[in-house]
């Protein structure tokens, strides 16, 4: 009876994986119908709506831990909002309808829809604060590389495990201006950076597939709850990752504290961020780029790219789908 038991949620935890594929595909779709108009607003709200509808319509006992927003910042998918049917397992869910919302207005590369989920309790429950970010890919030693090392020495020591020149690595790095030193410290030891105007969840993934994407590493500072998904993902492809949260004044200290963080300068890596075997990490592409295609619209489908992970199995599945433009929704 028990190994039925284990048979059955496993079945479950599998049809589950797949359906969230249709959850991230409608919100991509969604926000793609108003690429390049211009107004962030618009889109994410288009994914917001669309996301929220198909997950509650899962066999879920769903809560976002990683959302649009506390409660009196967003309307929808807000942090604590339930979702689902109560009919199924209790999950934590963290959402981004719209990751890369002025890339969706813009009509730029890289804007995606994406989720995570897994069992609950095991999603860190991060404030709407900055984190600062490390991330390599998988196939090296725990402890190779570290936060509370330099720039300098992170990159040495990846150099050293790939057996190359420093001047060999490639960091990826978001353009913003509190990152001008690190940007200048890298290219001091010859170091190829890729900048990135949004998007750092994307950017993150790419460092698990160093030989497809170029990227070797991520380092910088950008949101809390995109850490907590790209954590997401590198749980299932096998990377490494650390996180420490920025918590600069004590109203961001105690909004962390009601949220359950009772260390303020803790510094977290992959396997605290998104706990246990059973996460499951969804996106879909809303603009092309470099890890999904965007949505394209025919006179008769709807052609979308997903990619799905299962830190249980490791599998990587990309999907790619034709839905009929009139019965897309349904």
């Amino acid at each position: 009876m028990t190994d039925l038991k284990i048979e059955s949620q496993d079945i479950i935890d599998r049809v589950l994986a797949v359906e969230l594929v249709r959850v991230t595909e409608r919100a991509a779709v969604a926000a793609a119908r108003l690429r390049g108009r211009g107004d962030e607003k618009a889109a994410d709200q288009a994914a917001v709506d669309a996301m929220r509808r198909e997950l509650n319509r899962l066999p879920i006992e769903g809560t976002i831990v990683i959302g649009e927003g506390e409660r009196d910042e967003a309307p929808m998918l807000f942090i604590g909002e339930e979702l689902g049917t109560k009919q199924g397992p209790k999950v934590d869910i963290a959402v981004d309808p719209l990751e890369g919302t002025t890339l969706c207005a813009k009509d730029m590369p890289g804007s995606i829809a994406v989720l995570s989920m897994a069992s609950g309790g095991m999603l860190l429950n991060a404030p709407d604060v900055y984190m600062n970010k490390i991330a390599i890919g998988p196939g090296y030693p725990a402890g190779l590389v570290d936060l509370d090392r330099t720039p300098q020495e992170n990159v040495e020591a990846l150099a050293k495990a790939k057996g190359v020149k420093p001047r060999e690595i490639s960091v990826l790095v978001m353009d913003r201006p509190r990152h001008e030193a690190l940007i200048a410290a890298l290219r001091a030891m010859g170091v190829a950076v890729r900048l990135i105007s949004d998007g750092d969840v994307v950017g993150i993934i790419l460092t698990s597939q160093p030989d497809e994407s170029g990227i070797d590493m991520y380092l910088g500072i950008g949101a809390a709850p995109e850490g907590v998904l790209a954590a997401s993902a590198l749980r299932c492809t096998g990377g490494f990752m650390q996180g420490r949260l920025v918590l600069d004044t004590p109203e961001k200290i105690e909004r962390a504290r009601k949220m359950g963080v009772a260390d303020p300068t803790k510094k977290y890596d992959v396997t605290e961020l998104a706990k246990g075997d059973n996460v499951v990490f969804c996106a879909t592409g809303v603009t092309d780029g470099a890890l999904l295609s965007g949505v394209k619209f025919g006179k008769h489908s709807i052609e979308t790219e997903t990619i799905l992970y299962r830190a249980a199995t490791g599998t990587t599945r990309r999907i790619k789908a034709i839905h009929s433009a009139t019965k897309f929704g349904d």
